[in-house]
């Protein structure tokens, strides 16, 4: 009903809307928890349930590396203290400090690897290379790059470094599924004429000129 204002007062006030019945903790919505896995320990107060990772088990194949890496820096260094000393006004330190400071760098790096071994260090084959362990072995490509280089090991003092490196890189990208032959061979001739003159103008170590000597 409309309340009607009264001729001689005030118009009344509105009516108060009621409030809404607090709600009992009891209906309150459940507050959800971790689920704590069968046969795992309880985690303490605070703990937001977290599972730490497994320690990583090291490789002990990997040993393997560290102690040929270390053999071989062993070798190095022996060798090197073999080495007569030669010293002239253009190398005044001589051949020595250089494979000495290699043999020491791979003890190193022997020492370095094992002890990232022992810490449960391995490596990661899925940051790898996409390579389908289950293919078979492509034998036709492994025997093309095998008879290109060893054309090149027979025909380099024959025919010369510039001839046997052009059928060596050629050779190589054919193998390796390369099909356009004039375009290869060109990049083969471009190759095998850049490293040639590299090592004798830049090095100072002449490579075979073998049927080209004069022409070269």
């Amino acid at each position: 009903m409309r309340t009607r204002p009264d001729p001689g007062g005030d118009r009344p006030s509105p009516p108060v809307p009621a409030t809404e019945p607090a709600i009992p903790d009891q209906l309150a919505p459940p507050v959800p928890q971790t689920v704590a896995r069968a046969g795992a320990p309880a985690s303490p107060a605070g703990d937001t349930g977290s599972v730490a990772p497994p320690a990583r088990a090291g490789d002990r194949a990997q040993y393997g590396v560290c102690v040929f890496l270390a053999v071989l820096g062993a070798l190095v260094i022996v060798d090197a203290t073999g080495i007569g000393r030669g010293i002239s006004i253009a190398d005044p330190i001589g051949p020595k400090p250089v494979p000495i400071l290699l043999g020491v760098l791979l003890l190193i790096v022997a020492a370095v690897y094992a002890v990232d071994v022992a810490r449960g260090g391995t490596g990661e084959p899925e940051a790898g290379e996409d390579v389908d362990l289950s293919s078979p072995i492509d034998w036709r490509t492994v025997l093309l790059l095998i008879g290109a280089f060893l054309a090149n090991a027979v025909l380099i003092d024959r025919l010369g470094w510039v001839i046997s490196g052009t059928l060596l890189f050629w050779g190589s990208a054919f193998a390796l599924g390369n099909r356009h032959y004039v375009r290869s061979l060109l990049i083969a001739v471009a190759l095998s004429l850049t490293t040639f003159y590299t090592f004798a103008i830049g090095l100072g170590v002449n490579l075979p000129a073998g049927v080209l000597q004069g022409i070269l």
